[in-house]
């Protein structure tokens, strides 16, 4: 009967070949999971900055808002047209209306 061991030659060949072969699968996987973990970090990154550009022009609109409010008030309006365009104002008028009874 033939003996179905293998020889220590088989045994080392087999051993180094299974050892080849999960060092290359942990280096694999270790740079896939690097790969992944910078586009995370990269993507994280992205959206931090388009959250603080968000904010800023939010600020933005807020002050251009501001701006356009107080530029509407009468007294900014009556002040910028005396000293930018030198508009003169003049006295209002005042009107009286009499009323009274006719007799017939």
């Amino acid at each position: 009967m033939p003996s179905n061991r293998l020889s220590k030659k088989t045994q080392n060949f087999l051993q180094s070949l299974i050892f080849f072969l999960s060092t290359t699968v942990i280096i694999i996987c270790l740079i896939i999971y690097l790969w992944i973990y910078t586009e995370i970090d990269e993507s994280i990154l992205a959206l931090e900055i388009q959250n603080s550009t968000a904010e800023e022009i939010q600020n933005e609109i807020y002050e251009l808002n501001s701006q356009v409010e107080s530029l509407n008030r009468a007294d900014v309006i009556a002040k910028k047209a005396k000293n930018e365009l030198e508009m003169v104002f003049t006295q209002p008028e005042t009107l009286r209306i009499i009323l009274g009874y006719i007799d017939n």
